[in-house]
């Protein structure tokens, strides 16, 4: 049976989640392989709205074994606290393992961050400030913390005190402020370990005894392509692999086990934090966007930056990650518009580009070539086959995945659970 990975195919928030869950109950496990508490899932069963940051949808689906891969930096303290809440509403968390070589962000990091950001002001990365990319950071310079970690106090120790001799040294000389002691971050990470121990495991292996077993695995990321620290738009990218490579390192499963990739793409664009964003709208359109789609983040409340949907990011998408299926969503927000604008590629310099520019400046300065589709008038939250759409609606969704480099297999027409079309079975 598959491994299948769900990646997102512009810059997050494209509905990941809501993907997952409706493979949910045909899926054995589902892996979150990279990323924090920096991004969230919202996920709607019924009348009951889910936001999950560190956890991976599949928490929400009783018969699915959640994973927290390697490739993940945890924040303890926020996944104590999310699955504190999910199980006050009713939800099994005790299903959830978590791999012992993902690293966990302590509390120095998320101030390095915070004041890091501060610093570069104007040249500012538009971070979450959670510590996200220093944990990253930390684990390149091999001088990360580890889950498996926190459960020698002696080897804990001496990390921290190797770290602390650098962030120490950042946090009071440069930035001016208090560097915490050794003792206050081992005590703090110390206490977490009695609650975390029993969720720990090799969870590479328990993905491939599961994969031997012919179970099916879903790898679900977090954020996006264009925000994938090497294939995204550098530097405004997130500190890790987003992409299908990525499920790979993140989970330890090997390349040659992944079968398909699925990846999200919203029926328009948004991003957030800061970067270049060619179909961004800066007038009422984007604005009715933002209000129709609810664009604000699942983790951090901010509004989203919104634009009409993107070809060309959507070819890059499906190129880099090897797609296999798209999954378009809200294209309910459409709805009511007397035109709908696609981008079809790129003016820069009064250069045409129909793939992505190979360099940062030209993607800057690129500005759309739109063609214009028809719009539509009709509800169309209540329909459940293809051919429940209105024709213009159709005609949509046909002419974005002749551009788009693969099939859409599943559309989206409202938030809930039930609000999907499948034109082609995703498993």
């Amino acid at each position: 049976m598959p491994a299948i990975a769900i990646i997102g195919a512009q810059w997050g928030d494209e509905g990941k989640g809501k993907a997952t869950d409706l493979l949910g109950s045909r899926v054995d496990h589902v892996v979150k392989f990279n990323g924090g508490n920096n991004a969230g899932h919202t996920v709607v069963i019924e009348d009951e709205k889910y936001a999950l940051h560190l956890l991976p949808s599949g928490i929400l689906s009783p018969n699915v074994t959640p994973v927290i891969g390697n490739g993940v930096v945890i924040d303890v303290e926020v996944l104590f606290r999310e699955l504190d809440d999910l199980a006050a509403r009713g939800v099994d968390v005790s299903r959830l393992k978590v791999s012992a070589s993902a690293h966990v962000i302590p509390s120095y990091n998320k101030a390095v961050d915070k004041v890091t950001e501060r610093f570069l002001g104007s040249r500012r990365l538009g971070t979450t400030g959670r510590g996200i990319g220093p944990t990253y950071a930390d684990k390149m310079n091999r001088i990360g913390i580890r889950v498996q970690d926190l459960f020698d106090a002696s080897i804990l120790r001496q990390k921290v005190e190797g770290a602390l001799d650098l962030k120490g040294q950042v946090l009071t000389k440069i930035y001016n402020r208090r560097a915490p002691g050794v003792d206050e971050i081992v005590e703090e990470l110390l206490a977490y370990a009695d609650r975390l121990e029993p969720m720990v495991c090799d969870t590479g292996l328990l993905l491939n005894q599961a994969l031997d077993r012919d179970e099916v695995v879903l790898l679900e990321a977090g954020q996006a392509t264009l925000l994938d620290v090497d294939h995204g738009t550098y530097p405004f990218v997130t500190s890790s692999s987003c992409t299908s490579a990525g499920a790979c390192t993140g989970s330890g499963i090997p390349p040659r086990r992944l079968d398909q990739v699925i990846a999200i793409v919203k029926a328009y664009t948004t991003r957030v934090g800061e970067g270049p964003f060619p179909t961004e709208l800066f007038d009422d359109s984007g604005e009715h966007l933002r209000k129709t789609g609810a664009e604000y983040g699942t983790t951090t409340g901010r509004p989203r930056r919104c634009g009409w949907y993107d070809a060309v990011i959507a070819r890059y998408a499906a190129r880099v990650n090897g797609v296999t299926d798209f999954v378009l969503t809200k294209l309910d927000v459409l709805t009511g518009l007397e035109q709908v604008p696609v981008c079809v590629a790129y003016d820069v310099g009064g250069v045409r580009h129909d793939e992505m520019p190979v360099n940062q400046t030209d993607f800057h300065h690129a500005t759309p070539i739109y063609e214009y589709l028809p719009g539509w008038w009709e509800d169309i939250s209540e329909c459940r086959t293809f051919d429940d759409l209105p024709a213009n609606a159709q005609a949509y969704v046909e002419a974005v995945e002749a551009m788009s480099g693969a099939r859409i297999s599943v559309v989206g027409v409202g938030p809930s659970r039930a609000a999907t079309i499948v034109r082609h079975d995703l498993l």
